[in-house]
């Protein structure tokens, strides 16, 4: 079984206090930012609910689990189209009544089913509605856990109705050792978690990926299409026609967001278009996982950069 990380056991045994107390609902919102663990401590609070305590069960359980054939564990996520080309892009209705339909059967191990939901923000409109039937009529023995990195996106008759169970980035000197526990250098760690903002799960992730350099590219790449020393459109072939275009504009958006942050309220004007600019960015990684074609949304999102943020062209007379 794979060690958590402090905050994630941190959660974990809040969590399972909570339920061996009966202080714990049918409905909790697991939420946080992505990349702290949220998933794998909702699967082993999952864990310790379907096997009730019992070693014996326990070793069952996770391995059905494992399998993903645990009968009383249901996860529901992003489903295929309805042709099977691809996967969708939010959580339908269609899935959430089959969930009820589910949660409505007897537990065929033990006396407890679990439900997860991740993204729980990607369920759709109709589905919410669907969702909130669920949970405010439940059955004994059912939880449903819903996942999510932007709960501010869930309707707030959905949120009032769960507890929460929050992750919170942990204090610098733990991910620093943490970090150095997953293998990486000390001074690695502090630049990529200093990249990162604190986050973690997302220096990790540069280190092993080579995020840090990627980061830096893309860096680069803004200050010189502000300048002028860079074509929108070879930028944005460059930026959208890889496996890692999600990546860039997920690495823009937060520079972008750094940038603005050291603006604070020194340079409104400036603050303003960053923001507008970040806004702009996350709508452009939505459209990515739709049929739009990537480089031409990314084209129009660095063409609004160069608008925003280029620096005027001297005229003539400046020039002599």
């Amino acid at each position: 079984m794979t060690e958590f990380s402090p905050w994630q056991q941190r959660a974990y045994d809040h969590a399972v206090a909570a339920l061996d107390g009966g202080r714990m609902g049918h409905g909790l919102l697991i939420c946080g930012p992505a990349g702290l663990g949220k998933r794998a401590v909702a699967e082993r609070l999952a864990l310790h609910v379907l096997s009730g305590g019992n070693a014996a069960h326990a070793q069952r359980a996770a391995a059905l689990m494992a399998a993903g054939t645990h009968p009383d564990l249901q996860v529901v996520s992003f489903g295929l189209t309805k042709d099977g080309s691809k996967l969708r892009t939010e959580i339908v209705i269609d899935q959430i009544r089959d969930l009820s339909q589910k949660l409505a059967l007897t537990p065929q191990y033990g006396t407890a089913q679990v439900a997860l939901i991740d993204p729980a923000d990607a369920v759709n409109r109709s589905a919410c509605n669907a969702l909130l039937k669920t949970l405010e009529e439940p059955a004994p023995g059912r939880y449903l856990w819903l996942l999510s990195a932007q709960p501010a996106r869930l309707p707030a008759t959905i949120r009032s109705r769960c507890q929460r169970l929050e992750f919170r980035l942990p204090p610098r000197a733990e991910a620093l050792e943490w970090l150095q526990g997953q293998g990486h250098s000390a001074a690695a760690a502090q630049e990529a978690l200093d990249a990162a903002r604190g986050h973690p799960g997302l220096a990790d992730q540069w280190l092993r990926e080579d995020g840090l350099a990627l980061r830096k590219q893309i860096a680069s790449d803004l200050d010189k299409l502000a300048r002028g020393q860079l074509g929108v459109v070879e930028t944005a072939q460059k930026w959208a026609n890889d496996e890692l275009a999600d990546a860039r504009l997920r690495h823009a958006a937060d520079l972008v967001l750094a940038r603005a942050s050291d603006a604070g309220l020194t340079d409104t004007a400036r603050l303003t278009k960053l923001a507008a600019w970040f806004d702009a960015a996350n709508r452009t990684r939505d459209l990515l996982r739709t049929t739009v074609r990537g480089d031409l949304a990314v084209a129009e999102l660095l063409l609004l950069w160069t608008r925003q943020m280029g620096e005027p062209r001297p005229t003539r007379a400046a020039r002599g």
